[in-house]
């Protein structure tokens, strides 16, 4: 065994471990529907239904459909629903479309703010470049400050949320001195198309597209101003009762960062079949993304604190939260490591 397979072997296991601890699983076996099955009784398959959108390691998951084959062999099958932004990723997840799911930094603090019964359960690294505030290639804005007074499309309780506030406050200009136009993605691109908007707030791989189909110039990206953190989140209910099914997830997450990171032509080849963009488009975004899945850590958490008590300051959300009320209880951890 090579010296490199060895740490991704060890990468892999730990970050079994580190989530089955968390779920409070000391030897988890065989999801239930797999052990009904080895005593010869009728169960109706249980299943793992994933939120994904049009980016990042879950869609080339899907594309390879490795998680399929894997779960197969447990009795367990994969549903997939495509959303187009986080923020309904994660209504899905609350009213129960979904169990499981990946967004960016913004949408579980609006999510947990609003009552979701969801949970972290694991994190890619930061990932700034690939979220940008742009504007049409004939703009006059160059600066931050040349924001002040102009519209501003955007996701509302999206990553790129925020992105704006805190390239505002860079720029020494007031959230109150912007004009936000919360929109979808799509709609945002047609506003921004047509002119109906100064500047649009996006993130990849719709970032990539404006960039290469329409022009588009960055007038800042996230670097320097947030993390961008892509996160993994499941329904506190699901990820309690079905730890060994979400382990098994997050191994394969693994599986495909690490082959992800090292054929950059494959990644582009199956976003662009997944995604319906072209693969011009979706090799630049992939040039941005960050891979490498690991458990949420507390300077993690502590990233998505500071998130969260900007939106509270603003009154964007109705009331301050505590983001680490979102992780499964340490005492889980604590038994289960005896």
């Amino acid at each position: 065994m090579t010296h490199r397979h060895a740490q991704r072997l060890s990468r892999r296991t730990t970050l079994g471990l580190l989530f089955a601890a968390a779920a409070g699983v000391m030897a988890a076996g065989m999801p239930a529907a797999a052990q009904a099955q080895a005593k010869g009784e009728v169960q109706v398959q249980v299943q793992v239904r994933i939120g994904y959108q049009k980016y990042g390691t879950l869609t080339l998951l899907k594309g390879r459909g490795t998680l399929e084959k894997r779960l197969a062999e447990q009795g367990v099958g994969v549903k997939w629903t495509e959303f187009p932004a986080g923020p309904v990723l994660l209504e899905g997840l609350n009213v129960g479309s979904i169990d499981f799911g990946t967004v960016g930094e913004a949408p579980p603090i609006f999510a947990q703010a609003a009552g979701a019964n969801l949970v972290y359960v694991g994190n890619e690294p930061a990932s700034p470049a690939s979220e940008a505030i742009v504007v049409p290639k004939g703009s006059g804005l160059r600066t931050l400050a040349d924001l002040k007074g102009k519209k501003i499309a955007l996701n509302k309780g999206s990553n790129v949320h925020y992105l704006l506030l805190k390239a505002l406050e860079k720029a020494g200009v007031a959230y109150a001195d912007i004009q936000p136009v919360f929109l979808p993605p799509a709609d945002a691109r047609a506003a921004f198309e047509r002119g109906s908007v100064d500047a649009w707030a996006i993130w990849d791989p719709f970032l990539a597209a404006a960039e290469k189909q329409l022009g588009a110039r960055v007038l800042a990206d996230g670097k320097g101003l947030v993390a961008n953190y892509q996160f993994y989140l499941a329904s506190r209910t699901y990820a309690e009762k079905n730890p060994e099914i979400l382990r098994i997830v997050l191994d394969e997450v693994a599986k495909v960062d690490d082959w992800g990171r090292n054929n950059p032509e494959e990644v582009a080849a199956i976003l662009s079949a997944q995604t319906g963009l072209g693969k011009e488009v979706v090799a630049l975004a992939a040039t941005r993304y960050a891979y490498g899945v690991k458990p949420v850590s507390v300077d993690v958490i502590a990233s998505q604190q500071r998130v969260a008590d900007a939106f509270s300051a603003l009154k964007l959300i109705p009331k301050p939260i505590v983001v680490k009320d979102a992780l499964l209880p340490a005492r889980q951890l604590a038994t289960s490591a005896k």
